[in-house]
Formats: structure tokens, sequence, C-alpha cells
């Protein structure tokens, strides 16, 4: 009797073992792998299509994010073109690269926040003054932090009359010549909005004007089935998570969770630590990416996070853990530059040294 029961306990286990087994998940078959970078300098486009080709592509990197905002020569708004941004002749030549091999491009330009960088108005901002949410605060000729105005950077408001004429051209010619299916607006580190001294926007609760600006992109992208992607930081609230006012918000807009639609993808920074928010997105019915920086051990507790999110959760909710995706906050060329010569900052750590360890551990299996 007792032989029997050992056995049937050890068929149990056996059979246990196959099913954790069968659950287990292939970072590898991660739906998105993906790194966020600035759009090249014309002069440094070769180098950039050949670090595509040689380093992106073994890794099975299957998304890549550039940052144009307005480093392109635009004709439909002649007067925020960059007369040093890449012609399309040259975003055609990243465009089929990523066509041979199968990466997913998707262009990014801010949209409501992020229209300033210290002391330096956005393109849009200085041709179109008008539409500053705060025109009243001043961009200083030096710039600190923190700051009696609040400024980090500068918003557009939401509900001038003019300024969506304005940026959804932007946006249709350049999902066009990226030939794009999905567009990342940005919309991180948004401090001002709602300014009691907007004559539009005062009184008016932040949680909605973001929710408002968010779905009215996500609107105007899907008249020509396209999709739209963004950082999550200002979902979150900065209060009760204690992640404070950069990874999450401290104005009220996290609220705003719970009013725009479901097929808007959210892109989850965290650079200190890997905090757990891909399943707060997840249970809300959003697809979630984890983005990472210059912290590779943080990186990789970021990939085994979401490779165990997604072997774990129940359906539907394990589809939404899409993947990781690396983040550059530096020009292209100094992360080529430092991705070959490993080149470390202050801290000691290094974006390239992080998308390096964070591809290792997709790939190590």
């Amino acid at each position: 009797m007792l032989v029997k029961k050992s056995i049937s306990t050890f068929i149990i286990l056996v059979l246990l073992s196959v099913s954790v087994q069968a659950q287990e998940f292939n970072p590898k078959e991660l739906p998105v792998r993906g790194l966020c970078i600035a759009a090249p300098d014309p002069s440094g486009l070769k180098p950039f299509l050949n670090f595509i080709e040689k380093e992106l592509v073994p890794r099975r990197v299957n998304t890549l994010i550039l940052r144009v905002d307005y480093k392109y020569q635009y004709k439909s708004r002649p007067e925020l073109a960059s007369k040093d941004g890449l012609s399309n002749k040259e975003i055609k030549s990243i465009v089929e690269v990523c066509k041979k091999y199968n990466i997913n491009l998707i262009p990014q330009v801010n949209l409501l926040g992020h229209q300033s960088w210290h002391s330096t108005p956005s393109k849009l901002l200085e041709v179109y003054p008008e539409f500053d949410e705060t025109p009243h605060v001043k961009l200083p000729e030096e710039y600190v932090w923190p700051n009696e105005d609040g400024l980090y950077c500068k918003s557009y408001c939401p509900l001038h009359p003019d300024v969506h004429n304005v940026v959804f051209d932007i946006v249709d010619e350049i999902m066009d010549v990226f030939e794009a299916k999905s567009f990342h607006a940005g919309m991180d580190e948004i401090f001002y909005l709602a300014d009691p001294k907007c004559p539009r926007c005062s009184g008016k609760d932040p949680a909605e004007l973001f929710a408002g600006e968010v779905t009215k992109v996500r609107n105007h992208l899907a008249e020509k089935g396209r999709d739209l992607w963004i950082w999550g930081d200002r979902l979150i609230d900065g209060k009760t998570t204690g992640m404070g006012i950069w990874e999450a918000s401290f104005n009220n807009t996290y609220r705003a969770i719970d009013m725009i639609p479901k097929d808007v993808f959210i892109c989850d920074w965290h650079y200190e630590r890997p905090d757990q928010t891909p399943v707060y997105f997840a249970m809300k019915g959003f697809n979630v990416a984890t983005c990472p920086w210059r912290n590779p051990k943080v990186g990789v507790l970021q990939v085994a996070d979401m490779v165990k999110f997604r072997s774990s959760a129940k359906e539907p909710m394990n589809q939404r853990y899409q993947g990781i995706i690396q983040t550059v906050w530096t020009s292209s060329e100094n992360f080529i530059e430092s991705f070959y010569h490993g080149k470390l900052d202050e801290r000691g750590f290094s974006d390239a040294q992080c998308f390096k360890e964070v591809f290792g551990a997709i790939n190590e299996k």
C-alpha cells in the first residue's frame, strides 16, 4: 500500500513538473523586443543602418522606435522643418532595411508635453507661441531644477482651436514617409496642464484633459487604421505608489487610465527599480512593454519579470505583457560610440551596456 502510494505521489509530481514546464515561456518569443532611440543625423545615417544590420538583427530586435520630432524636412509644414533633418530619401533607407528584417519601425513626435528643453522651446512653440499652455512662464537663460515656476518642459494647450490642425499634419506626414502602422506620441513627464492662467484649460480636470488629448490623437490615427503608443508615467499615481513626479503623476492625470481607449499601447518606463506596474496596466486592459534605460541589473530583472508575468498570468491578461523596449536618451551617434567603445556615465552605467545585457537575457536560451 505504501509502495502504491509512493508511486502515485511520484506520478503526480511528474505530471505537475510537466505541467509547469509546459507553462514556461521563452523570452525569445516576447512579441515586442525593441529599441527606442533618437533618429540619426544625416551624417550618421550610414553607421546607423550598419548598426541595424550588424547588431539589432542578430539580437532579434523586432521593434525600432525612432524619436524624430522635428529632425525631418517636413513638406506639409515647412515652417517646422529642420534644415539639417533627415530627408524623405534618407528616411526611406531606414524603412527599407527595417522591412528587409521585419522590424516594426515606429516614429515618435512628442505631443502635448516636452515642448521645450531647459531654456530652448521646441520648434512647435518657437513657430507657434500661441499654442503655449503657460506663456507667462519664461524660459530662463540658465536652467536649474527645482525652480519657482515648476518648469521642466513646456506643454502645448490641448484646447487651443488650431493646435491639432498643425500637429496632425506633422503626424500624418511622418507616418506616411515611415509607412508605419503605429505612432509614438510621447506624452510623458507632463507637469503643465490645466494651468489656472490658461483661458481655455483653467478649472478643468487634468485627468479629463489628458484623456481627451490621448483619445483625440488615438482617434485621428484610427481613421487610417493606425494605433497609438505612449509612455505610461502619467497614468500612475505618484503619491500613492511613492514613485514621485517623474515616473508617475502628482497632478492627478493618473485617473485618465479609466478614460482612454484600451487599444493604446503603454510603454512603462522605470530606470532605478524593476517596479511591477506592468501588472497594473495589464489588469486595466492595456498591452504593455517594460522600458529600461542604463542600469543593466534592473533591465535584466525587468526581462525576468515580463517573462514571469506572461507565463503565469491567465488568458487574456497574459497576452497583454508584450515585452521589453530598451530606451536611449542620447544621440544615436553617441549610443553607437558607447556600444563599441564601452563609454560609461558618471555613475558607471551605460545605456549601451544595458542594451547588451537585456538582449543577452532575452536571447540566452
